[in-house]
């Protein structure tokens, strides 16, 4: 099987990776008489980027994998033979949750979730299936070394690991054709899978937390999600082996906050940013772009085939999220993830109902650049609406709509064409953006 193990396009960034840097603060950076009307503006949209749409994310992906973990966890406690239909549909439940947000974070995978390879780490596709179920899960071995924490089997390979592994404990496709629907997994666990499952939702936890504690500093998090950080720590010796995890812990120890390095450009030797602009451009290359990109051209084109890649054809091994069918459901998230980065969390959206911590959004990419262009502001507000809109008309089981030839080709090409003209509309913005002073 063909791996799709994700790699971030923003990998020179890392490069520039300070050893430490100061704790999150209010400082105000560049002083504000010392900038330019295009600096001024940028300034607010980082400040309002960073606190109301970014860390509120991350916060709310990181209380869910909390959940997950827990809900696991009593699967794993009631014991091989004693796992309950309730329990599995709990922990998938948890898991849809957790999921939710993270597709809804994909729109700035820049930062801690490149450098720290958390990306790639627990959203990594297809599981490697045969590798789980004849290598890892039947070595005793390295079964005895799992720890419900999730620290010793963090160095496995990615394709074992994260939101697709727990996806595949989690939930079982019934029936065929378009008949098919995701249930919850059988509860005919042994005691090796359990200990499996534990294992990767504490790293999936673990992961999540650092991202939250990555953007806003950790002596800023909860003590809950402090403590497991310094669980972690604790296991030293296994840390050590996993350098990811190390730097990332090690930068957290040492003050990392990188809202603070966005929000403070020019602040020390170790900022990689020097001022607003070079702070708000990942926000659009390789955060929205990269994952407009993404969507279309992989995680659609991929499947169907009719991605930009020559090389690419039909492939249903591609597919995201097969066996809970949430497919569909991811890309739609990272739609809302390409909103809100650009517009802030929009509390009138069906979609946000209920979501706890949004908080309003006065100085955005979007009222910048509508009072540069206003027209170009309307149209990237309606490329996004766009491809929300033609992924919505995509039909789960993705891996029966996905066929070449289908009855769903159109609306497939659709999204792709979408997808690809939301990427490129953000050139624009970019061009825009660079024409002022």
């Amino acid at each position: 099987m063909n791996k799709f193990l994700k790699l971030p396009f923003y990998s020179a960034m890392v490069a520039l990776m300070c050893v430490g840097t100061a704790s999150c603060s209010d400082d105000d950076g560049l002083g504000n008489g010392d900038l330019t009307p295009r600096e001024s503006a940028l300034k607010e949209i980082v400040d309002e980027y960073t606190a109301n749409t970014v860390i509120p994310t991350y916060t709310a992906m990181a209380d869910a994998s909390i959940k997950l973990h827990t809900a696991v966890m009593a699967m794993y406690n009631a014991g091989a033979g004693n796992v309950t239909t309730a329990q599995v549909t709990e922990a998938g439940n948890a898991w849809k949750e957790a999921r939710k947000y993270w597709e809804r974070s994909e729109a700035w995978l820049y930062g801690p979730a490149g450098d720290f390879d958390v990306d790639p780490h627990i959203d990594s596709w297809p599981l490697d299936a045969n590798a789980l179920e004849e290598e890892l899960l039947t070595n005793e071995e390295e079964m005895a070394k799992m720890d419900p924490d999730g620290v010793y089997i963090s160095s496995k390979d990615y394709g074992l690991l994260g939101f697709h592994a727990l996806e595949y404990m989690l939930f079982a496709v019934q029936g065929t054709g378009m008949s098919q629907v995701s249930v919850a997994h059988d509860t005919d666990y042994t005691k090796e899978e359990l200990s499996y499952l534990a294992g990767v939702a504490g790293d999936l936890r673990n992961h999540c937390i650092i991202l939250e504690a990555a953007w806003k500093g950790e002596k800023n998090i909860s003590s809950e999600k402090r403590q497991v950080l310094a669980n972690v720590r604790a296991q030293a010796e296994i840390v050590d082996k996993n350098v990811h995890i190390k730097e990332a812990l090690d930068r957290l120890a040492n003050g990392l906050c990188f809202a603070d390095e966005m929000k403070n450009p020019g602040e020390g030797g170790g900022n990689r940013f020097t001022n607003y602009l070079e702070a708000a451009q990942p926000m659009i290359t390789d955060g929205i772009q990269n994952i407009a990109n993404e969507v279309g051209n992989i995680k659609i084109g991929n499947p169907t085939g009719y991605g930009d890649d020559p090389e690419t054809d039909f492939d249903p091994n591609y597919i995201e999220s097969p066996y809970s069918h949430n497919s569909i459901t991811d890309f739609l998230g990272n739609i809302i993830s390409v909103e809100n980065a650009y517009r802030g969390i929009q509390t009138s959206k069906d979609y946000n109902a209920g979501e706890e911590g949004i908080k309003p959004v006065s100085k955005s990419l979007s009222t910048y650049v509508a009072t540069l262009n206003a027209d170009l502001d309307s149209r990237v507000k309606a490329a996004i609406e766009n491809a929300y809109n033609c992924i919505n008309k995509m039909k789960e089981p993705f891996i029966v709509t996905c066929v070449p030839g289908s009855e769903y080709d159109a609306i497939n090409k659709a999204a792709i064409k979408a997808c690809q003209d939301l990427n490129d509309i953000f050139d624009e913005v970019n061009a825009e953006l660079a024409k002022q002073i």
